[in-house]
């Protein structure tokens, strides 16, 4: 491993990009004021977190812009192809969002321009909260549009809980409100789109499971855009076990198999160490069947308590009588959004739904 510090992602908003985005900004605006932008954006800058940055940033563009909100978007849109970093163009939508609020129609020209550069899912979101009838109506007509970066906009800003962005009230106890933008792109031909649908239908299965079982039961699965779109879309669903969920891919019986040799390594380990699972999966039933092959590890909470975290490991047919040998493998590493304990983790081994063998490792102190 590289003792080499990976740069902090905050750092794509660093003094160089400023002075970047002030030479840019002047190159298509010669009024502009590079030393006011710079001496408003650079203070400090330190000790501002990604996000942060990228609202000082639009502050900033709007100290040293028109006040005349039409002229500054006019500006903003010259400056979109001439930045030199997808993230850093988020800056021109969160101005929108900021400041375009009381001018609907150019606010929503510019969302709509800005997304191909980035995206404008989160700016959107202001208005969604704002007036979200008037809003998602724009964004239904967006779901149609022949830019592939619209559409997904149609459905990514429409998400329910949005990373990284506010939850929308309205959505998450109604999803009603944006099911025509689903049925518009249920069978999209561009992945970028898909992941977005099925994104935003695994959202409203964190509160409306049912709804989203019952919408996709009507869809045409027999189309492989929408089967992709059901199985990514049910993931929780499915790893809860779900049998509903696993019934609308295939694997809603109880699976008529065996495990053996299930195989856990080593049996103690320490945090950037490799675990390996390994079993074989031996089918018993005289036909073929699909199978849902997942894995819990269940992770050791500071105060000694565990919670299970569910892993994908293999979608498959197994034909009668058929064995298969499975493996994987993964790092045990911390993350922002874990952070290991010392103990006893026990790992199992679940077949559609149903847990079929367990067994542990032992995470040491470092």
């Amino acid at each position: 491993m590289s003792d080499t510090a990976v740069p902090a992602l905050k750092n794509i908003f660093d003094p160089a990009r400023y002075r970047h985005i002030a030479a840019e900004t002047a190159a298509v605006y010669p009024r502009f004021d590079g030393k006011k932008f710079l001496a408003l954006a650079l203070p400090g800058l330190d000790e501002l977190s990604l996000m942060q940055r990228l609202r000082r940033t639009s502050e900033c563009l709007h100290a040293t812009l028109p006040a005349d909100y039409p002229k500054a978007i006019a500006i903003l849109r010259k400056l979109a192809p001439r930045i030199n970093s997808g993230f850093v163009t988020l800056v021109l939508p969160d101005y929108v969002g900021l400041y375009g609020r009381d001018d609907f129609e150019t606010s929503m020209e510019a969302l709509k321009f800005f997304t191909a550069f980035g995206s404008s899912e989160f700016a959107i979101r202001e208005f969604i909260r704002q007036d979200p009838a008037r809003t998602l109506a724009v964004m239904k007509v967006w779901a149609k549009d022949e830019s592939e970066h619209v559409r997904r906009l149609a459905s990514e800003g429409s998400r329910p809980r949005l990373p990284w962005s506010f939850r929308l009230d309205a959505l998450m106890a109604d999803p009603e409100l944006a099911a025509p933008i689903l049925e518009a792109l249920k069978a999209d031909g561009s992945l970028y789109v898909r992941k977005s649908v099925a994104n935003h239908l695994n959202d409203i299965t964190k509160l409306h499971p049912e709804w989203v079982l019952n919408r996709l039961k009507s869809w045409p699965l027999e189309n492989p855009h929408t089967a992709w779109i059901a199985r990514h879309a049910l993931r929780t669903l499915i790893k809860q076990g779900d049998r509903q969920a696993l019934g609308v891919i295939g694997a809603g019986k109880k699976a008529a198999v065996s495990i053996s040799g299930f195989s856990v390594s080593p049996k103690k380990l320490t945090l950037g160490e490799r675990l390996e699972l390994s079993f074989t999966l031996q089918s018993t039933s005289r036909q073929s069947q699909r199978l849902v092959v997942d894995y819990a590890v269940h992770y050791v909470k500071k105060a000694g308590s565990s919670s299970a975290k569910v892993f994908k490991l293999k979608e498959l047919s197994l034909g009668a009588g058929e064995s298969v040998r499975l493996s994987r493998s993964q790092v045990v590493r911390d993350f922002t959004t874990r952070v290991h304990h010392a103990g006893r983790h026990e790992v199992d081994i679940m077949v559609n739904g149903e847990r079929l063998a367990s067994g542990f490792f032992e995470l040491l102190k470092p």
